[in-house]
């Protein structure tokens, strides 16, 4: 099993149940919390448009979106970041703050910095101290990287290296970061991340959170798992837990066998035990983007190959469905399930004392999947909040009224503090 999974596992045992239990015997808050609440709860939306007549109206008023890597091989700026910088001045200048990720290990290391060696962290604490000095006026916050855990944004470093890959950039912004908010995110629990950052969490603000229940793989999500899991987070973290990426895919169903089969018969076989036969060729007939994904993740190790396209969620983006377990009861995965619950969860993170904001996924539907490149995969291409053509959908509606509504607390809580003193 993939070492990353078996780790998760094992530090999962160990720290979930126990933080998870310990959540119902410690308070709710702290000050930390407080002073992050009073000064904004965060409203925001995870890769917008720059329609921001249409942003404001959805009362958004935070973004996140990725830096590439800030230098050339000279060292000169990169054209790239100069881009970056500009467009997170045109958020700013329309009142919507930019949560910046910043850039993986494995771009440092493309840019000819290792953070595995001495002499490359020492240059990742230099860029570290660079990002926060300039795009500390231009951006609210920054999320160190984004999903360790995750094998895609981890690799090639484990997650012993990549712990400390955040943690030093963490150490080297705080002591700079002004207003801005200085943290990291994981994808789901990720027990393993959050007990290996134990020794930076000094260095931060906020803990993320990437929740995504009921739209991966073929089991259901439940809305109690949503507080379940920021309970553990914050007792096991004691920090102030901001929702980084959420949301709920507006459109999918399951697919037949005979549709599943038509499927397959367009790569060449009749079924997954032919498939099997020949798993390389099998791959290599996939779209572009899937077929380079795969030896991605195996790591070149055809051995592996079966099992990711046929027994993890890759099998959705093979089948371009939603597989009939796949979603949270309640919410179907139509226009209008999304609608209901952005509503039932916004107002149910808010109510959450030391929840500090949450990051809707995402603002606008894609033309093609991300993974594997198709354009009626339902898996990567119909999170919006409106559809491909700026058209919002109900989910747009309901995110706007929660928002507004949020929003008019905060301006009340301010004022109210502000008589008070």
């Amino acid at each position: 099993m993939e070492q990353f999974i078996l780790d998760q596992i094992r530090y999962g045992l160990r720290y979930l149940p126990l933080n998870l239990a310990k959540s119902f015997f410690i308070p709710r808050s702290s000050a930390e919390t407080r002073a992050l609440r009073r000064r904004e709860f965060l409203c925001g939306v995870c890769h917008p448009t720059e329609n921001f007549d249409q942003l404001r109206e959805a009362n958004i008023r935070w973004t996140r979106f990725d830096a590439p890597f800030p230098f050339n091989a000279d060292g000169s700026e990169s054209e790239s970041y100069r881009n970056y910088k500009e467009k997170c001045r045109r958020f700013a200048d329309h009142g919507i703050k930019v949560m910046a990720i910043t850039p993986f290990a494995r771009e440092f290391i493309e840019n000819g910095i290792d953070p595995r060696t001495a002499e490359g962290e020492k240059e990742v604490i230099r860029v570290a101290e660079f990002l926060i000095e300039d795009l500390g006026k231009c951006v609210g916050g920054i999320q160190i990287a984004n999903e360790i855990g995750i094998p895609r944004f981890t690799l090639p470093l484990t997650m012993e290296e990549s712990a400390r890959f955040l943690g030093i950039q963490a150490k080297a912004m705080y002591p700079h970061r002004g207003d801005v908010l200085i943290g990291y995110n994981s994808a789901g629990p990720a027990a393993d991340l959050h007990a290996l950052m134990q020794p930076y969490l000094g260095y931060i603000d906020y803990v993320g959170i990437d929740i995504y229940l009921g739209c991966f793989d073929n089991y259901p999500g439940f809305m109690f798992l949503f507080d379940a899991l920021l309970r553990y987070l914050w007792a096991f973290t004691k920090k102030p837990v901001i929702v980084q990426e959420y949301g709920y895919i507006s459109e999918g169903a399951p697919k037949s066998k005979a549709e599943k089969r038509a499927i397959l018969q367009s790569y060449g076989v009749n079924s997954k035990k032919e498939a099997a036969k020949d798993i390389e060729a099998f791959v290599s007939r996939l779209p572009k983007d899937f077929a380079a994904h795969v030896p991605y993740l195996a790591k070149n190790d055809v051995s592996r190959y079966y099992d990711l396209v046929f027994n993890s969620d890759l099998r959705q983006h093979l089948y371009k469905e939603m597989p009939p377990q796949t979603r949270i009861p309640g919410y179907p995965h139509t226009p209008e399930g999304q609608a209901k619950f952005f509503n039932d969860t916004i107002l149910r993170f808010y109510n959450t004392p030391f929840v500090g904001g949450v990051f809707v996924y995402c603002y606008k539907d894609s033309e093609t999947c991300y993974i594997c490149g198709q354009h009626d995969c339902p898996v990567e291409t119909r999170w919006g909040l409106v559809d491909r053509f700026d058209n919002p959908k109900p989910s747009f509606y309901a995110v706007k009224r929660r928002f507004g509504r949020i929003g008019f607390c905060n301006a009340a809580e301010k004022k109210a503090g502000s008589a008070g003193r």
